[in-house]
């Protein structure tokens, strides 16, 4: 079928999912990706089309003043709306314990007290984007670290997307698991997730100008004020 076909069925069921699909953000983001689907447009860039660059700076010869008064308008943001599927766990990815009785989760609340304290900034801003299917485990979890907030302050809840059946592309229907037709649309869809929920405004209206991403795995990246 074709996407003017289809695209009205999606419209509706995204309109009545709920919050995290009924915003205008999230049903324009989907319809885009959905237009690309159904034209048959090859989205995959080969390597032969790859050329190595040629030079990068190394941030060890910059000569950079760090500015740790610039935190006051940054935010900490960590992706989280993957599952542990594929390790054997149904909840947040993040939930896994990595080494000596902590979690991801644990190594990143430990990782915020630490800039907080280095920096003399105990009101560095930390925010999660979570998913349906990480929010609430992600929350509990968090509740023995208050001081990384609560609430909206702490988390915004990512867009979620209909399932598409791979043949003929219609919406995929499990009226015994209405949850399972849906899937969140993955990393790329912070900035409608942030302009949809109303995260976006909040923060600006907070003064937050700056903010550092990064996966909540991926320990190793940590916000440089250089």
């Amino acid at each position: 079928m074709s996407f003017d076909a289809l695209w009205p069925l999606y419209e509706t069921k995204m309109r009545a999912g709920g919050k995290e699909s009924e915003t205008d953000a999230a049903v324009n983001a989907f319809k885009y990706n959905f237009q690309v689907l159904t034209s048959g447009a090859d989205t995959m860039i080969p390597e032969a089309a790859l050329d190595p660059v040629p030079t990068l700076p190394d941030l060890e010869s910059l000569e950079i003043t760090p500015k740790p008064e610039l935190l006051k308008e940054t935010v900490v943001l960590k992706l989280n709306g993957g599952l542990g599927t594929g390790m054997g766990l149904d909840k947040a990815k993040s939930l896994l314990e990595v080494t000596g009785g902590n979690t991801f989760l644990d190594l990143i609340a430990k990782q915020v007290a630490w800039m907080k304290g280095t920096y003399s900034m105990p009101d560095l801003k930390f925010m999660l984007m979570n998913s349906f299917s990480t929010s609430a485990d992600t929350l509990e979890a968090l509740s023995k670290y208050p001081d990384l907030g609560t609430g909206d302050d702490l988390q915004f809840v990512q867009n979620k997307a209909p399932k598409v059946t791979a043949d003929g592309y219609a919406p995929a229907e499990w009226p015994s698991e209405p949850s399972h037709e849906w899937c969140p649309p993955g990393h790329g869809d912070l900035y409608p997730a942030m302009l949809g929920s109303g995260t976006l405004d909040r923060l600006l209206a907070k003064g937050i100008k700056y903010m550092f991403v990064s996966n909540s795995d991926n320990l190793g990246a940590t916000l440089d004020l250089r």
